[in-house]
């Protein structure tokens, strides 16, 4: 009975610890970001103690293997889900391609896909090969890119009608910044006066216009979208022996990155038990109006100057490092998904801020291309660099991790595009594979 008890405190005292209605009984509303920290935080610790739990119960995967497992293979890198090397062989990182896949369409995450979830992956990849032009017109018409076929695929299995798409009149034949003439933003409920990000957020006292936020924006995701289909058509990615327009190149591993921290943030959000990815990405716009004016600084200030700022933001959240960069990861990937630049590059600077300096690519993509903040290629090559700096180092790959070659490829392609002469170049490094990977940009 004793230990009854005790179980009961414990689990109580536990459920005590949950900051959603802790918040929600003391403020009123949600503290931007400082929620998702503590799930983040409270679902780690969760991890942790169930891991003996579930050690025993594990075995190797049920999913076929040698024809069927290479179509498997093949249609989730076609949809984003990156399910490395297509040779039929279902490892760990094809189990988790499974479970970012079943985390996208809603399904129970268990890495091991039902039979239907497995025709409708196969058969949605077959259908979108012989598509042609239109389906080229549905990935273009949707933010989800070649994910969104999915999910319009099934809709139509179910009997139900396909999502609506925007009508178009042009074929897009080239990279182009799109401008997003609608822009779905939530108005943000009034928060209580409480330290932290709260005070962040709150709108400057000074009365001078915000031109910055004013009129419309170019969509990356549109522009990713286009950069998928041209991407596609001319075979795959382009490699170091391939690179001739470092525009291009550029261009496919900014997309290629996006892709990666949507995953990732997927991955995360799929771990955490309560709270729909409609809450979180509220919770994440709020990191939007509290680091717009240092995105809109990276045109203007160093990125010494630029780090400093945020270095003072980071003092002002009130959350401890682990939580804030969780957060930051999870609100990567949502700013990205939700074309919400201030949060996806806010969230980068707050990662590379704190030490990650792997997540400067991400500054460097926006300056050289000019989404977000003003386009300036010259003040883009010192975040590339710090990146190239980091991975030189060894620091882990958090895009396309397994490609070491990807690291030289932005070198070479970062330094031509800020005019450097094909002779002051690294030597090329022999690449251990043949290139970087070819499925489909999506999102």
């Amino acid at each position: 009975m004793y230990i009854k008890v005790m179980t009961g405190a414990v689990f109580a005292a536990s459920l005590a610890l949950l900051p959603a209605e802790r918040v929600e009984a003391d403020a009123g509303d949600f503290i931007a970001g400082a929620i998702i920290g503590g799930i983040v935080g409270a679902n780690a610790k969760k991890q942790r103690r169930s891991t003996r739990t579930y050690r025993k119960k594990s075995s190797r995967s049920k999913l076929p293997s040698t024809q069927e497992g290479k179509s498997i293979q093949a249609s989730l890198n076609y949809f984003g889900f990156d399910a490395g090397t297509v040779d039929g062989q279902l490892g760990r990182k094809t189990r988790n391609a499974v479970s970012q896949y079943q985390a996208y369409l809603g399904y129970p995450v268990t890495g091991q896909m039902s039979a239907f979830e497995q025709n409708l992956l196969i058969s949605s990849y077959n259908r979108a090969q012989a598509g042609g032009y239109v389906v080229q017109q549905q990935v273009a018409a949707t933010p989800d890119g070649t994910r969104g076929l999915l999910k319009t695929y099934r809709a139509e299995m179910a009997g139900q009608a396909a999502p609506a798409t925007a009508p178009s009149t042009t074929i897009v034949v080239a990279p182009q910044q799109v401008p997003q003439t609608q822009q779905v933003v939530t108005a943000a409920a009034p928060l209580s006066g409480v330290a932290g990000l709260a005070n962040a957020v709150a709108p400057p006292a000074s009365g001078l216009p915000n031109f910055m936020g004013a009129g419309t924006q170019a969509s990356l995701a549109s522009h990713c979208n286009t950069v998928s289909l041209i991407t596609n058509t001319n075979g795959g990615f382009t490699t170091l022996a391939t690179m001739t327009d470092p525009n291009v190149t550029l261009n496919e591993q900014f997309c290629l990155a996006r892709t990666y921290a949507i995953a990732k943030s997927e991955e995360l959000v799929s771990q955490i038990q309560g709270f729909t990815p409609d809450q979180i990405a509220q919770q994440c716009a709020g990191f939007g109006p509290a680091m717009q004016d240092k995105v809109a600084s990276l045109s203007l200030k160093s990125r010494d100057a630029v780090v400093a700022d945020v270095s003072s933001f980071v003092l002002t959240t009130g959350m401890s490092p682990a939580q804030l960069a969780g957060t930051a990861r999870i609100c990567l990937g949502v700013g990205y998904r939700t074309d919400n630049m201030d949060v996806a590059i806010g969230s980068a600077l707050l990662l590379y801020t704190m030490g990650e300096g792997v997540y400067g690519e991400l500054m460097g993509h926006h300056l050289s291309q000019g989404f977000g903040p003003a386009k300036r290629i010259d003040m883009a090559q010192s975040w590339y660099q710090a990146a190239l700096t980091a991975a030189d180092t060894g620091a882990a790959a958090v895009f396309v991790p397994g490609q070491p070659e990807r690291t030289e490829l932005l070198r070479q392609a970062s330094m031509r595009m800020a005019g450097a002469p094909a002779s002051t170049l690294p030597q090329v490094q022999p690449a251990s594979s043949s290139g970087l990977p070819t499925f489909s940009i999506s999102e």
